[in-house]
């Protein structure tokens, strides 16, 4: 058990001995925000003494007549309104870390009552590559899932990729075309990508011809007006009452679609081969980004669930007619009152809020969670907050938490969103390309800084440049609050110095070449029962207190869904790391400290290491 947690249910059990129906459950203990008030605090007693009308810090001074934690602690203090600040000994911080040192838990404990939680992340569309808008989703997904797995939860992960919907009958049509033409089918996502473009080429083509010739007037009239094509055709397609794809290839491309939509064994066989080749491509990215997923559940999964899902919508009063669609009304909830949700249009298709509803019913059902988790951009607030509030309508006994986390966007050193130079949207696979080329350049400029005898064979630099490259796209992405914007540059990702994955896996490998350079080849060696800390140094103090934190840390990354508080606390390690190695000699150390300081070093390292494999990064001995 940690100190905290001593600490913890102490206090609990003194509260509870002063005030026997209280709820101990919100009797927390916290790191003190400023150190020189302490280590550890609790404002709980406040809430307890405000409910019951009594004096805080009197309710303070009879809970401390019953606390019992002299043996951990130097001194316990009353603050402020009715604040208890406690300030941890040496001697309970050196046990803690000699606890985790011979095998004990890396200063946090598995779950009490493990949840079972669903992670929807990541999320791409079938025949379109993945791109920069992507890769937030799926870091930020993906962290999260490791965290709640290592505190010993149940995490299922599901990506619910895009795999349905009217794109298709446009991609069957130019598929038949291509293959009919050049004898050979398509052969990787790009081609998918050209064949969509094409088909909507043609169509917006044969439109406008149309137009011309059924509008001739009003289509010069308004091309004099300096209106652009689309907006043409819109204008004038509107006073026909017609589809804007109602050109010969709309048409075939609607009655493909129609065809799909039935099980057309021909038109379903293409479908499958397309997801195939974007499974394909999914498969090779989630690999370079260590990426798994238990699940890859789409949208046509729940395709045949749609219909019997409105129906009873509508047999609950959940949903009505409206101009002829069917839509959920929220007069009851503010914020939504201005915003009905759509769940079936007037011509009697589905969308997103469908089939999100259905995906939910689906895993309430299947997999019976206590929480499930969306990772979307901000944009789709509006879509989770209308989704929930029917879900809860049909659902009204679930207890399950449905959490949206939303994230920001990624902008180009101009401000603007993050585009290539031609404006074209990044493809993920050249993003991360690109970063292992630039960390390649940079880990082999240092290598050069090196005498020749301190080099790297040539043979390691690619490894170390992809661990590198990848490690700082994900730590910058991961880095800010997840619900601001931010700014993508190269040159501050895969600096060596600053808050960067660089120079966390510097931090570390620079702890391990310690070991190398003392010929300490076995860590166990470290851990013998005789080691003994000896924390006579500051450094070594706040290296310590720092380390048993990181518990506190991972809990507080699944509260708001923040990995960002878990990057600065690894930022703030290596800085505690790298006094401690400045001001406290380790391998010239003298016998007795020298082992003390090895445990000091190799716990830094692998808090490190395991605070980076929750990020998604991986770590180097050599760099």
């Amino acid at each position: 058990m940690s100190p905290h947690q001593t600490i913890e249910r102490r206090l609990q059990a003194a509260v509870q001995g002063v005030l026997p129906d209280a709820d101990v459950g919100s009797v927390l203990v916290r790191p003190c925000p400023d150190p020189k008030f302490g280590d550890y605090q609790t404002n709980a007693l406040m809430a307890l003494a405000k409910a019951r009308k009594m004096n805080p810090r009197q309710l303070a001074t009879q809970v401390m007549a019953r606390l019992q934690v002299d043996d951990c602690c130097e001194k316990v203090e009353i603050a402020g309104a009715g604040f208890l600040n406690f300030r941890l000994s040496a001697g309970a911080l050196a046990q803690a870390l000699q606890e985790a040192a011979r095998g004990g838990p890396l200063f946090f404990q598995p779950a009490a009552e493990p949840r079972t939680v669903v992670v929807d992340f990541s999320s791409p569309n079938v025949a379109k590559p993945m791109h920069v808008g992507h890769i937030r989703s799926t870091i930020l997904g993906d962290c999260l899932a490791r965290t709640l797995r290592l505190l010993g939860h149940r995490v299922i992960t599901d990506n619910h990729i895009g795999d349905w919907g009217t794109q298709f009958g446009m991609l069957l049509v130019g598929w038949k075309r291509r293959t009919a033409a050049s004898g050979q089918e398509p052969a990787d996502v790009d081609t998918l990508v050209e064949l969509y473009r094409g088909i909507q080429a043609d169509i917006k083509r044969e439109t406008l011809a149309e137009i011309q010739t059924r509008h001739p007037a009003e289509f010069e009239a308004l091309r004099k007006e300096g209106r652009s094509d689309d907006d043409l055709v819109k204008e004038l397609l509107k006073r026909d009452n017609k589809p804007l794809d109602y050109s010969p290839t709309g048409v075939e491309s609607r009655a493909e679609l129609v065809k799909l939509q039935g099980g057309d064994p021909g038109n379903v066989a293409i479908w499958q081969k397309m997801i195939r080749l974007s499974q394909a491509q999914f498969d090779a990215i989630y690999a370079r980004l260590g990426v798994k997923f238990d699940h890859t559940l789409g949208e046509s999964f729940y395709n045949p669930q749609l219909q019997p899902l409105v129906d009873e919508l509508r047999r609950k009063d959940i949903v009505r007619e409206s101009e002829g669609a069917l839509a959920a009304f929220f007069e009851d909830i503010p914020q939504l009152k201005d915003n009905p949700a759509l769940v079936q249009k007037s011509d009697g298709a589905f969308n997103y809020a469908t089939t999100d509803l259905a995906t939910l019913q689906y895993r309430l059902e299947t997999w019976h969670p206590d929480e499930i988790i969306y990772v979307t951009d901000g944009r789709q607030q509006l879509h989770f907050q209308q989704v929930f509030a029917i879900f809860r309508r049909r659902y009204r006994e679930a207890s399950v938490k449905l959490a949206h986390v939303w994230f920001g966007s990624i902008l180009g050193e101009d401000g603007k969103p993050f585009k290539t130079r031609s404006g074209e949207t990044v493809k993920l696979a050249d993003l991360l390309d690109e970063a292992e080329e630039r960390a390649l350049q940079v880990v082999s400029a240092k290598n050069l800084e090196r005498s020749e005898g301190e080099r790297l064979p040539e043979a390691q630099l690619p490894e170390i440049a992809r661990v590198v490259g990848l490690g700082a796209i994900k730590y910058a992405d991961l880095l800010p609050n997840r619900q601001t914007d931010y700014e993508f540059s190269w040159d501050k990702m895969l600096a060596l110095n600053g808050n960067t994955a660089p120079y966390l896996l510097y931090a570390y490998a620079r702890i391990r070449s310690i070991f190398r350079k003392g010929n300490v080849t076995q860590d166990a060696a470290l851990v013998s029962t005789e080691t003994e800390l000896a924390l006579g140094a500051a450094e070594e103090l706040a290296l310590g207190k720092h380390l048993v934190n990181f518990g506190f840390v991972l809990e507080g990354v699944l509260v708001d869904y923040r990995p960002n508080l878990l990057c600065n606390y690894l930022y703030e390690l290596a800085g505690h790391f790298m006094r401690f190695f400045e001001n406290c000699p380790v391998l010239k150390a003298e016998p007795a400290l020298r082992g003390s300081r090895l445990l000091l070093c190799d716990l830094t390292s692998r808090v490190l290491r395991q605070g980076l494999d929750v990020l998604g990064i991986g770590t180097l001995e050599q760099m």
